[in-house]
């Protein structure tokens, strides 16, 4: 078992890029990450890493080393998969993202129940809107709206989601009512854009019908928070486009209402990312499972409600 928790030590090091974040991720200390890499390179005879003071560059050797391990870690996930069945007794520590509207409406509110129902799993769980790497960032797993970029991973497609334009009677009174995409954009309304590093220049995509239209946007406000945006839009600084279950709420409350209806925007896939070997991980085929069905639920309600 020692030289097989050396292979996934190396994998954790290999994939994360530093001893420390892959003890962090396999809950063990540096020293005995760097053991273990010893370990390796003194069975295998070769060095896997090249260290310095300040980074950690696997060598060909170690890159070589790093496709047949994977190979082997995947393999045996497989045959545990086969003869333990996933709702006996899951153990360890979770990874999960997801944006932050995502997280803190769908996802955290469930968290209970689950670890409730699983007391010797550990749910970390991480959110952001900007785009999430799953593997150099040791996730096991990543909710999501949109399109994912990376062929490699696999995807559970949740539902669509529904978005709306939305702003606060205020800024309608100020500004006018755009009745469609094409006025947000003649009128010169401020839009307020969810943007991160890295991220296309933004566009803003509305159902026509005459077929999907891209509209080029114009605003001064800008964040790479979701929340930050909805704030915004219910203080009457501009319009908003977000997913419906983020502000079914202010909508039916009145401090937010739908504009630019005629043209509404597209739907959104919510999806759940994973990358191939961790497909077979009792944990996280369990929480995956767990929140598609409570997170299509809450989806499909909101959506009613357009």
């Amino acid at each position: 078992m020692s030289y097989f928790e050396n292979i996934r030590t190396f994998v954790r090091v290999y994939e994360l890029g530093s001893m420390s974040a892959a003890g962090r991720d396999l809950r063990i200390s540096p020293a005995v990450t760097s053991a273990r890499i010893s370990q390796l390179e003194e069975h295998l005879s070769v060095r896997l890493f090249q260290r310095t003071t300040r980074s950690l560059t696997p060598t060909e050797q170690g890159k070589a080393f790093y496709t047949g391990a994977c190979e082997v870690l995947e393999s045996v996930d497989n045959a545990e998969a086969r003869v333990v069945n996933i709702t006996d007794n899951p153990k360890g520590s979770l990874f999960v993202a997801a944006p932050l509207g995502v997280g803190r409406r769908l996802l955290a509110p469930h968290v209970p129940a689950f670890l409730e129902a699983y007391p010797e799993v550990n749910v970390r769980l991480r959110l952001t809107d900007r785009k999430v790497d799953l593997t150099t960032e040791g996730l096991d797993l990543a909710f999501f709206l949109g399109q994912p970029e990376d062929s490699n991973l696999r995807i559970r497609k949740i539902a669509d989601v529904q978005r709306v334009f939305c702003a606060s009677p205020s800024y309608v009174r100020a500004r006018g009512f755009p009745k469609d995409g094409d006025a947000l954009v003649a009128d010169k309304h401020e839009c307020l854009n969810l943007r991160f590093p890295g991220a296309p220049e933004f566009q803003w995509r509305v159902t026509t019908e005459e077929g999907p239209k891209r509209l080029r946007v114009w605003g001064r406000y800008e964040s790479d928070d979701g929340d930050v945006l909805t704030d915004w839009a219910l203080s009457g600084q501009g319009v908003a486009m977000k997913p419906i279950f983020e502000v079914a709420d202010y909508l039916n409350d009145g401090r937010l209402m739908s504009v630019a209806t005629k043209t509404p925007p597209e739907p959104v896939q919510m999806a759940c990312l994973f990358t191939h070997r961790r497909r077979q991980d009792p944990k996280a085929r369990l929480f995956m499972e767990f929140m598609v069905e409570r997170i299509g639920a809450e989806i499909s309600k909101a959506n009613e409600k357009l």
